[in-house]
């Protein structure tokens, strides 16, 4: 079952993308959450024309996000997290401890484009992953220290 959807979706596509689902998922969760409609002919129409007159909304904000790109490589967070003796982190280290960093220092990203490629559990250096577009992704270090 193709599928359009209406908005950004973990693991499964960015909003206007034309994806092939189960038909169950697609008639059962996402058309009635409003998160896609069913790609008719008419609405690959309406699609298109749509993001032909974004392109150019969207190559500024492409160009944005390498800048940004381009600033954050430098940058090297460090998060104070309440730990025990032997290390261990009480709770653990969130995207929201990582967006709030980036804001201290200057940058503005949002929390839900931020990843770990492993989730800090102990006192040590992470790496976290910021999306900042679709085609735009960097890589910023960050240690977790006792406070």
């Amino acid at each position: 079952m193709e599928i359009i959807l209406k908005q950004d979706i973990k693991k499964l596509g960015e909003k206007d993308d034309i994806v092939d689902v189960k038909p169950g998922y697609g008639r059962n969760y996402l058309i009635p959450q409003g998160f896609a409609e069913l790609a008719t002919p008419s609405a690959k129409k309406v699609l298109a024309e749509n993001i032909r007159q974004a392109q150019f909304k969207q190559d500024k904000i492409k160009q944005d996000a390498e800048v940004l790109a381009g600033k954050l490589e430098s940058v090297k967070l460090t998060i104070g997290a309440k730990a025990g003796e032997s290390g261990k982190i009480f709770g653990s280290v969130n995207t929201i401890q990582i967006a709030d960093a980036l804001k201290k220092q200057g940058y503005e990203v949002d929390r839900r484009r931020i990843t770990f490629e492993e989730e800090p559990k102990v006192i040590g250096e992470y790496i976290a992953n910021l999306n900042l577009h679709k085609e735009v992704k960097v890589q910023v270090p960050f240690e977790v220290i006792a406070e």
